[in-house]
């Protein structure tokens, strides 16, 4: 076999799987090992070829259930200290500060493996602490435990922070008391290895323009700076999401982010130099094992980086004993090593993604390669060496000899010297080969990782085949040349990456401006599962060719499947149904009507109040859009805006490009900054806008939607105001819903005075459950069965209000919290209303 470690480490990935979706115990699978292994003994022992290979799959899967089993994380540690109360947190700087616009971020071991990730404010003018590795500090701050956006879809924070043993968010206000202690703490090693990292930073902000030394720095100082410690350093503290937003979307990110894709091109560049000073090709591979191994802990001991220096590690051994490095047996292997110690990379997008890119290469690129442009490309040495062509496979000769012959049609036309025509047709030759290889590489790539760049990141790219054809050239030169410049000092050197940079940049916006911007909801899953086999079965060798290109096209027609996606949305007919989104501290309801429309009731978003940075999360892209894709939403019919507060409005352009609604419900609406801006984005999108007041009534989906507020001689400030909310009951048949958005105790009474507030079955609770809301005549004339309550978790404005909660409670009212439930799904036929849990599993009536 070929590849001896492929299906072992195949079947080692199948027990990991079944052990983490049934949590076997450990000591059940050491059992099992221990069985299989010694079955796997005897086998060898009495030669049973089928039994060898049979018990030694089973060993291998048993070997992951075992370690599944054992790495499982135990409880998390916990902290005891009273909610919201400040503590003073005193421990070692593992990860240095990544200095922001108003605060640092730096994480602190307070014990061995007990991380807390600490955001410091600081006032305006105060410069940072930029805290080291090493230092030992004591900070005044107010913790919390990392929580989730609990919403099918949702990305697991709080998993993916625990992996590096950070269990803690703390946040220190600009008058926080901060301590550094005198003494070295941690590792010297990564000490040494952070110092090092450190000086590296301070040498690109000095070359590229954002130094402390280069006075204020201008935009393009700061993009080039930015940039470049992003894809030298994997230091991503300055790269601005704008910056990268035409990378994401043509899918070349992963050209901007440190990868194995840095240590292959580093490592490169070293054989070729090496080889230019004559060193044999043995030796010049072995000495970019110790550089590939500096890189990887420099830039941060990034597990891409450690994987790629692990590939080259084995490829160099290979090379010692003369044997032949096959790309997927040398995957296998280094694989094999990661889960080995870390079951759960696994389970990391950034493991598959770059597993399965490799693997699609060794699969597919490499024999396709071997029948087209390798025997080209084998052709080229010494070409003007004849006595060479006895000796090389026939088809390779051949190619020698027709090279020869444009050569010499070449000198008769130019009148060049045949010496001069040989090296023209040389380097055009392997330019060519090259281009065609790289464009092979980027097609299947593209194809295979069509399938799981729409499961994590919704996502397929138009144009990615040629911007990645344009991009990873360019930044693969970006990458030397910005690695020399730190060597050697020299700005010329570091003018030359910038410029390399900006093509590169160029590009990429080239292609983003003709990329249609597909985003794709989640497949069902026998069409995922469909892919997978197709794509597997084209990769195995042991059908004919015939037939692997019948499964290879199975593959690419199933991935156009899934990209087309024309399967309905996942709406129950004939119900109306009210999912109130976890979005943490802000709104977002999700309504399906019994004809099948959809409306959007405010997208979320980070409330700005007294922030002066805001955050990079996006509430419209990273929460609410993914779980409409996994409902298979392509399209909304309504997006409904209550009021121009961030934490309502604040992922709306990610809900306008994603779901392209045909409409936009506001309420009071006065001439302001957020309202303009907001109109605008509706025109940019060509979404109608239309304006609601007190005594709209009309059918909508099979259901009636009445507005309560803004009543019609509401006069709102100039600025948007939570009384700005508007207010809709939703019916159908004999069941109501009451939307309040944030309004508060004056609309309330407003209401009540007019004869407006009638019987609801469902109340969303007026502003997250504060004491200015849901007051006792206002809950008395809806008298409610349910109460909604969309609300962060742990949130510093104390919502909901424990006066709130006791008003429910002595009314009986059940009062069902984001904050602790996450997705709240209430659905009705019209008669009976019924509550689901998504996350759970869990339904009642």
């Amino acid at each position: 076999m070929k590849e001896p470690l492929l299906l072992p480490f195949v079947a080692l990935a199948a027990g990991i799987i079944v052990s983490h979706a049934s949590q076997f115990p450990q000591s059940q699978g050491a059992l099992v090992l221990a069985a299989f292994l010694l079955l796997f003994l005897l086998a060898k022992w009495r030669k049973i070829r089928w039994a060898i290979w049979t018990c030694g799959l089973l060993t291998a899967a048993s070997a992951g259930v075992w370690l599944d089993a054992y790495h499982r994380p135990g409880p998390a540690p916990q902290l005891d200290t009273p909610d919201a109360t400040p503590v003073i947190l005193a421990g070692c700087v593992v990860a240095p500060s990544e200095v922001l616009e108003d605060h640092e971020t730096f994480t602190l071991e307070l014990e061995p493996g007990a991380r807390a990730r600490v955001n410091l404010y600081r006032r305006e003018g105060r410069k940072p602490y930029a805290f080291r590795y090493g230092q030992i500090v004591e900070v005044e701050a107010k913790i919390r435990s990392p929580h989730n956006f609990n919403n099918p879809g949702s990305f697991d924070n709080a998993g993916y922070l625990a992996r590096q043993n950070v269990f803690w968010i703390a946040t220190a206000g600009a008058q926080a008391s901060v301590t550094v202690k005198q003494g070295r703490c941690g590792s010297d090693f990564w000490w040494m290895i952070y110092k090092l990292r450190t000086r590296a930073l301070h040498r690109i902000d000095a070359l590229y323009g954002a130094g402390p030394e280069a006075g204020p720095a201008s935009a393009a100082a700061e993009y080039n700076t930015g940039m470049m410690e992003a894809v030298l350093m994997g230091d991503s503290a300055r790269m601005q999401k704008s910056w990268t937003e035409d990378y994401r979307t043509t899918g070349t990110f992963h050209v901007l982010v440190i990868s194995g894709t840095h240590v292959a091109l580093l490592a490169g560049l070293m054989v070729f130099l090496l080889r230019i000073c004559l060193f044999p090709k043995t030796a010049a591979i072995l000495a970019t094992v110790p550089m590939a191994w500096l890189y990887a802990v420099l830039a941060g001991w990034q597990t891409p980086c450690i994987r790629s220096a692990a590939g080259i590690t084995l490829y160099a051994i290979a090379r010692i004993f003369y044997r032949r490095a096959r790309i997927l047996n040398v995957l296998a292997a280094v694989a094999i090593g990661f889960v080995f110690f870390d079951p759960g990379q696994l389970y990391d997008a950034g493991f598959q993604l770059s597993f399965i890119s490799v693997a699609l290469i060794g699969a597919f690129v490499v024999p396709i390669v071997a029948v087209t442009t390798g025997p080209v490309a084998r052709a080229l040495p010494d070409l003007d060496d004849t006595g060479r062509d006895p000796h090389l496979e026939p088809r390779v000769a051949q190619w020698r000899v027709e090279l020869r012959l444009l050569a010499e049609t070449l000198a008769l036309l130019t009148r060049l010297s045949i010496q001069r025509c040989l090296l023209i047709v040389s380097l055009v030759t392997r330019v060519l080969v090259f281009s065609a290889d790289l464009l092979l590489i980027s097609a299947v790539i593209q194809a295979g990782l069509a399938l799981p760049m729409a499961i994590f990141f919704h996502r397929v790219s138009a144009t990615g085949l040629s911007a990645n054809a344009a991009a990873v050239p360019l930044l693969g030169l970006v990458v030397p040349i910005g690695f020399l410049s730190l060597f050697t000092g020299w700005h010329s050197v570091a003018h030359c990456a910038v410029y390399f940079l900006d093509l590169s940049r160029r590009a990429v916006a080239f292609h983003a401006a003709l990329e249609p911007n597909w985003r794709i909801p989640d497949a069902p899953f026998w069409l995922e599962a469909a892919i997978c086999l197709t794509l597997s079965l084209a990769a195995i060798r042991l059908f004919r060719p015939r037939a692997r290109w019948a499964f290879a096209a199975a593959a690419l027609a199933c991935t156009l499947l899934q990209i087309v996606h024309p399967f309905p949305p996942d709406i129950r007919p004939d119900v109306l149904e009210m999912d109130a989104v976890d979005v943490g501290q802000g709104d977002s309801l999700f309504l399906t009507f019994p004809s099948g429309k959809t409306l959007l009731v405010d997208t979320g978003g980070i409330p700005q109040f007294g922030r002066t940075h805001k955050s990079s999360l996006d509430i419209g892209e990273s929460v609410v859009s993914p779980y409409l894709w996994t409902r298979s939403i392509k399209r909304l019919d309504v997006v409904a805006i209550t009021h121009a507060h961030e934490d309502h409005v604040g992922g709306l352009r990610a809900v306008f490009e994603n779901f392209h609604p045909q409409q936009l419900w506001i309420g009071a609406a006065p001439e302001c900054d957020e309202w303009n801006h907001i109109r605008a984005m509706a025109r940019e999108f060509g979404v109608t806008v239309v304006p609601m007041r007190q005594g709209n009534g009309f059918g909508f989906g099979g259901a009636r939607v009445e507005v309560l507020a803004p009543v019609t001689d509401y006069l709102a400030g100039a600025t948007p105001n939570n009384n700005d909310s508007l207010v809709m009951r939703v019916s159908w048949r004999k069941i109501s819903f009451l939307l309040t958005g944030d309004m508060e105790r004056p609309i309330e009474e407003e209401l009540i005075a007019s004869g407006s507030v009638a019987h609801a079955d469902v109340l969303k609770v007026g502003h997250h459950g504060s004491k200015t809301s849901t007051t006792e005549p206002f809950l008395d004339a809806v008298h409610p069965a349910i109460a909604v309550i969309s609300d962060g978790f742990e949130n510093s404005y104390g919502h909901p209000h424990r006066n709130t909660l006791a008003e429910l409670k002595s009314r009986h009212i059940p009062a069902l919290r984001t904050d602790q439930l996450g997705l709240i799904c209430i659905w009705t036929d019209g008669y009976r209303l019924h509550y689901e849990n998504r996350i759970a599993g869990a339904s009642l009536q």
